[in-house]
């Protein structure tokens, strides 16, 4: 998911997208466990979604609060 797809989407839409992803962390990591995981790029990529959208939530939080 880009940036930009992410800057469009309001704080409640950020939360449950953040939500969603890891929830399909869980699912992927369960997989791995059973050595079911086809594709591990799959993780990363969530991995990093998810790291980009808690920084969009913490710019929008310092926004807020200056």
């Amino acid at each position: 998911m880009k940036i930009k797809e992410l800057r469009e989407l309001s704080v409640d839409e950020l939360k449950q997208k953040e939500q969603e992803l890891k929830d399909q962390l869980f699912k992927l990591r369960f997989q791995k466990s059973l050595g079911q995981l086809d594709n591990p790029m799959k993780m990363r990529n969530i991995r990093r979604d998810i790291a980009r959208i808690k920084t969009l939530l913490n710019e929008i939080k310092k926004k807020g609060t200056e």
